[in-house]
């Protein structure tokens, strides 16, 4: 399974001067950019670890997802983030690579904000050939950084002092995220049940 994003988000999608007030940072002062983006660095970081252990997307964007195998539940194919706003296309690819490209009046999208699936419309999902693959093109994600749930955004905000503060020294426990963090994200972390992607 390889999940790929297609969109490349930009600095004016992050909120960096609300972030530097978060931090109480001095205004005022002439700043050559080099301080907003380290602080721009420090916000994506954070959001790519709380996306990374809950499973939520938090700024909406495109990806595509590359699958060998169907793993169906409930009637469809768990989808591995949530959450899921839409199904723009599926792809059947041949062991050569040649592709189909399913009709979309075929499949759709269960939305759930834990376990969002692709499910076929009529009948079953299109076989996967032996050696061949599937690609599933979503769009994925809260909306802009103001639609985040505000305990995410705060999540986002004291990993991300935690990365600031700490940037010029290693740290002994690699990995592991404050409490304050782990208590935030808890009630938004996948439910993990049974063998699904």
């Amino acid at each position: 399974m390889n999940l790929t994003e297609t969109t490349t988000l930009t600095s004016a999608d992050f909120p960096v001067a609300e972030f530097g007030e978060h931090m109480r940072l001095g205004s005022g002062f002439a700043d050559d950019g080099g301080q907003n983006a380290l602080l721009e660095s420090c916000l994506r970081a954070a959001m790519g670890a709380i996306e990374a252990r809950t499973g939520k997307i938090l700024i909406a964007r495109s990806f595509d997802w590359r699958v060998y195998i169907w793993r169906r539940e409930d009637g469809g194919q768990a989808l591995p983030v949530s959450p899921v706003n839409a199904i723009t296309q599926l792809i059947i690819y041949q062991a050569k690579g040649s592709p189909t490209y399913i009709n979309s009046t075929l499949f759709g999208l269960v939305p759930d904000i834990q376990r969002p699936r692709l499910v076929a419309l009529e009948g079953e999902l299109p076989e996967i050939p032996e050696y061949g693959s599937a690609q599933v093109s979503f769009d994925a994600g809260y909306g802009i950084w103001e639609d985040i749930p505000s305990a995410l955004k705060q999540a986002v905000f004291l990993l991300a002092a935690t990365y600031y503060e700490h940037r010029d020294e290693m740290v002994a426990k690699a990995g592991q995220m404050p409490f304050g963090v782990m208590a935030l994200i808890e009630p938004y972390r996948r439910l993990r049940l049974g063998g699904a992607a």
